[in-house]
């Protein structure tokens, strides 16, 4: 049964009172059900959005990606707001407790509590049904201003992507599928196999590149990372490359020695453009949790953060930390991942996001 459907059965019940005609109570159980199923002003569906519905593509997939996020989120407020009963303090904790659990943070949880407390005593917010939909809102509000598209400056040329991030996180193919989506858009493209210390990093990228027709700068296993960059932005300038996306090394915050290099690969970029890199991009992965607060806030000690891209969404119950990162940070969210696909890779829509974690499977 849809979790709305769900809890707007139970919202209805409680909320007629138990003197009223049976008219009057089929009228109010009706009007419950209308409301919790029609999608608030600020969850209204795009026209792309509904087509991607129709052609079951993107939002589905989306939708599918983050099943186990919308368990631990959605289905968990549903548990807590059956019932239909009046709003209280006790209620409102529960909802605390539950957003905290579903890995929103400290920050966005007491954002999001102190505003559904405030609309519960101005006689917004009665029943516990409404806090549904309520909380749908102020999620895409928290994202909506941390949310920006990457704009290809082309007075730069090349426009030099310079991607971060620690170890297993998804960088190179988060590359691969941001290349491929660059050059659907008309841009040339050029890549930068910075990643000198992973064996296989160079051999990927350049897989990558074959498979789109991209051309690959690398050097051998253990090169000076900041030298194979360099040498990709002057052959860049040289064929009128567009977007010059450079791959980096895989480093923990807390390797000073890696984090030194990455400052290096900076200064010796700046020597070839000192307005670069234009873009600075770091990949979080999903799964780990509040962690990628901290890699948000030490990467951006050493590079210039101007975007964030957050990959396997489809493989942790901990997508609620978008929320977070979106709160936290000032580093605007370009894209997301939810799958191994090269289509996969979509820019972050808050609406979608949302309405993808609070709707279930077409199976349900």
């Amino acid at each position: 049964m849809p979790l709305q459907a769900h809890l707007g059965d139970s919202a209805s019940v409680s909320s007629t009172n138990s003197d009223t005609s049976a008219i009057n109570k089929a009228q109010t159980e009706s009007k419950a059900q209308s409301e919790l199923q029609q999608p608030s002003a600020a969850l209204e569906e795009s026209q792309e959005t509904q087509e991607n519905k129709k052609k079951g593509s993107w939002f589905n997939r989306m939708k599918t990606g983050l099943s186990k996020s919308r368990k631990n989120l959605a289905e968990g407020m549903v548990s807590i707001l059956i019932g239909g009963k009046e709003i209280d303090d006790e209620l409102l904790e529960e909802v605390e407790d539950q957003l905290l659990v579903a890995d929103i943070g400290v920050n966005a949880t007491n954002r999001i509590i102190k505003s559904l407390t405030e609309q519960t005593a101005r006689g917004d917010l009665i029943y516990a049904h409404s806090l549904y939909k309520a909380l749908q809102t102020e999620l895409v509000d928290i994202l909506t201003p941390k949310v920006a598209p990457l704009v290809i400056d082309t007075s730069k040329q090349p426009f030099v992507i310079l991607v971060v991030g620690v170890n297993g996180v998804g960088k190179t193919t988060t590359i691969g599928k941001l290349a491929k989506r660059l050059q659907g858009e008309g841009k040339s493209v050029m890549l930068a196999a910075g990643d000198t210390f992973r064996a296989a990093a160079t051999e990927q990228l350049q897989i990558w590149g074959e498979r789109n027709d991209i051309p690959v700068i690398a050097q051998g296993h253990g090169s000076d990372s900041a030298s194979v960059i360099f040498d990709a932005m002057q052959s860049a300038k040289a064929k009128n490359i567009d977007v010059l996306i450079a791959d980096t090394a895989g480093r923990l915050q807390n390797k000073t020695h890696l984090m030194a290099e990455l400052e290096k690969v900076v200064r010796v970029m700046r020597k070839a453009d000192p307005s670069a890199p234009h873009e600075g991009m770091i990949v979080l992965d999903a799964g780990t949790g509040q962690n990628a607060i901290n890699q948000v806030e030490l990467f951006n000690k050493v590079v210039p953060l101007t975007g964030i891209t957050i990959t396997k969404l489809d493989g942790t119950a901990k997508g609620g930390v978008v929320f977070n990162i979106a709160e936290t940070t000032d580093v605007p969210i370009r894209y997301i991942g939810v799958g191994e696909s090269i289509d996969d890779l979509r820019a972050f829509s808050p609406k979608q996001f949302v309405a993808a974690l609070f709707e279930t499977d077409d199976k349900e």
